[in-house]
């Protein structure tokens, strides 16, 4: 059976499966990164995985992947298929897609992890359908995907979708990105972990924490919810005025708050826009598996272009 590698490389796992021509699963792999040994020992590792996938399909499949993506975090030139810069894993400047292409000899397809994640969502997940969606994943930081016709926009630069940098709060907390009051410090779900846990006096609390005293009715937790349902929101008109999505995906680890998230976050929005359209306001739905289902629609989509140029005359 014809099928690709998909592989989702996170600062401490890296998550990987066969897919088949409809986007099926096959067979799914987890590995450790191995970050402690040191970015040269990241790759070295990544390219044992990936062989062992292919060494995995040509035995249980009849033949080897045709094709591979893979989704990696930090800076990515997805046109050069250069891994630029990586805080977590410590690499900078890896040619990730050639080394691939040279170990599988098969065509690879490299993707910035959250974009690749929201590519996922868009064709298959809460997206599906959309022609337009913006998806944003609050985590330890905020990032985003914009969603055109079936496809994520990356930039000139490879920076499109850099939500948790746009400034809600100016002359705000500073940001490891040299600016001062950016949306991923007062949004994230490390921001409320730090804003929950300096309220509550509880040095390990976090923003499960955070939201299940929300629910609870604790009127600290509510005011540091608020806070960052305020700080969201701003960020969030900001990038719906530019883009105009129909539909706006909410994932990452503050996602898993559900409704207590999502009501009043719906509210915070509508209360801003004057001239906009409300999108549709959905949370995102494939989980930590989006990553490596985008990662083999890069690969699909990749061996789509190589077969439409090997038929054209």
């Amino acid at each position: 059976m014809r099928h690709v590698i998909a592989l989702d490389v996170g600062g401490t796992g890296m998550k990987a499966a066969l897919a088949g021509p409809g986007g099926e699963v096959l067979h799914r792999a987890r590995r450790a990164t191995g970050r402690d040994q040191g970015p040269d020992a990241v790759v070295a590792g990544i390219l044992d995985f990936a062989t062992e996938l292919r060494a995995y399909g040509a035995e249980h499949f009849g033949m080897p992947a045709a094709a591979a993506g893979v989704a990696v975090p930090g800076i990515v030139d997805e046109a050069e298929g250069v891994a630029v810069y990586s805080a977590n894993l410590g690499w900078r400047d890896v040619p990730l897609r050639d080394a691939l292409a040279a170990r599988l000899d098969v065509p690879v397809a490299l993707g910035h992890d959250v974009r690749t994640g929201a590519l996922a969502e868009g064709r298959v997940g809460a997206g599906r359908g959309a022609d337009r969606f913006l998806f944003v994943a609050l985590g330890t930081g905020i990032a985003g995907g914009i969603g055109v016709e079936g496809r994520v926009e990356s930039g000139a630069h490879g920076f499109a979708g850099e939500i948790g940098h746009i400034v809600v709060r100016p002359g705000g907390a500073p940001c490891p990105c040299g600016q001062r009051g950016c949306l991923e410090r007062f949004a994230s779900a490390a921001a409320v972990s730090e804003a929950w846990a300096a309220a509550s006096g509880d040095p390990d609390a976090d923003a499960a924490d955070c939201a299940k005293a929300v629910e609870s009715g604790d009127p600290k937790a509510r005011a540091v919810w608020q806070d960052a349902i305020d700080a969201l929101a701003d960020g969030l008109v900001t990038a719906l005025t530019l883009l105009d999505p129909r539909t706006l995906i909410i994932g990452g680890g503050l996602a898993e708050a559900g409704e207590t998230l999502f009501t009043p976050l719906r509210e915070a929005i509508r209360s801003r826009i004057t001239f906009q359209k409300q999108p549709s306001i959905v949370p995102a739905a494939l989980g930590d598996a989006a990553g490596c289902l985008g990662a083999g629609l890069l690969a699909w989509d990749l061996l789509d272009r190589t077969d439409r140029m090997e038929v054209t005359p």
